[in-house]
């Protein structure tokens, strides 16, 4: 009887055993690898909302140039230059997005009298990588950028970094390792730990709803890609950022939640300043408001001394 017991507990939990790995299996999957947008997409999207004037992007002065990732592959980017003037944003797209999406704020912070780069994340775009992250491999790419663009603006250039969703926490944990490079941030909507962020996903739009799932699949991660969800946390990487930064987020976000950069806001120590606007939906605060967006841009310039 009792190894009739063990035998059947051992099937039992080798049964358990293999259907966590493919729920960990699965949902690494979903991480690494979620579907990107078509660039046609994205661009024809832009154009009809009035957010991407085709002509203007095809003949400003610009630079497409090539960096160079420590991590093996290399970043596609571009120099919109319509200014004489070494004021210069670095501004990071969300997941499944590409820099066709960043131009919007390129056209924003040219009012403000700011040059603006706009790059694909790795995997995204025309960039290489194999794998999304959510900001473990995007910092060391972003501080590849942030050296690269620091060298051709000078280094007394005012240089500032606008992330939005993903790249928002991206620019909030290169701010947490490397800073030094930058003058300020603006971060939109970021997720304020990626653990809870995927949780939150996996309860809101699929069947798997345990916090087992996330533990066999940061093992699976960390096989697969080299890291856990636990490695990448903009609450702890805030701490750390002693630079102005604006928050941003819109209420009726439910992808990330508002709460998250309320979290972050509260967590950072000082030179800092937060909007929350009413209506907008995930990464939607500047597509719903854009005239408010601006006023709290310029805002935060002014109230740090960025202005010209």
């Amino acid at each position: 009887m009792k190894r009739r017991f063990l035998y059947l507990t051992g099937i039992i939990g080798s049964i358990y055993t293999a259907i966590l790995t493919v729920l960990g299996f699965y949902a690494t999957s979903r991480l690494m690898y979620m579907k990107l947008k078509d660039t046609d997409v994205i661009i024809k999207r832009e154009i009809i909302a009035k957010r991407f004037d085709e002509q203007w992007y095809e003949t400003v002065r610009k630079e497409n140039f090539w960096v160079n990732s420590p991590n093996g592959y290399q970043l596609r980017a571009v120099f919109l230059q319509p200014l004489d003037t070494t004021r210069t944003m670095i501004i990071c797209h969300g997941v499944t997005e590409n820099k066709i999406n960043s131009v919007k704020y390129a056209r924003l912070f040219e009012r403000l009298g700011f040059n603006s780069v706009v790059y694909d994340h790795r995997r995204h775009g025309d960039s290489g990588g194999k794998t999304t992250s959510f900001g473990f491999y995007e910092k060391v790419d972003l501080n590849a950028v942030v050296t690269e663009v620091r060298n051709r603006i000078g280094s007394r250039a005012l240089l500032g970094i606008h992330g939005e969703s993903m790249g928002a926490a991206t620019t909030i944990l290169y701010g947490g390792d490397f800073e030094g490079e930058a003058d300020f941030y603006i971060v939109d909507c970021p997720f304020s730990d990626l653990s809870e962020q995927v949780l939150h996903i996996l309860r809101t739009s699929t069947p798997l709803r345990s916090s087992m799932t996330l533990r066999a699949a940061n093992l699976i991660l960390k096989f697969r890609d080299g890291y856990t969800t636990n490695l990448i946390s903009p609450r702890e990487a805030i701490t750390n950022i002693s630079l102005p930064m604006l928050f941003i987020h819109s209420i009726e976000d439910e992808f990330i939640l508002p709460e998250m950069t309320k979290e972050l806001f509260g967590l950072k120590k000082d030179k800092k300043m937060m909007k929350l606007f009413p209506k907008g939906a995930h990464a939607k605060s500047f597509n719903e408001n854009p005239e408010e967006y601006e006023k709290v841009v310029i805002q935060f310039l002014h109230e740090f001394g960025f202005t010209s």
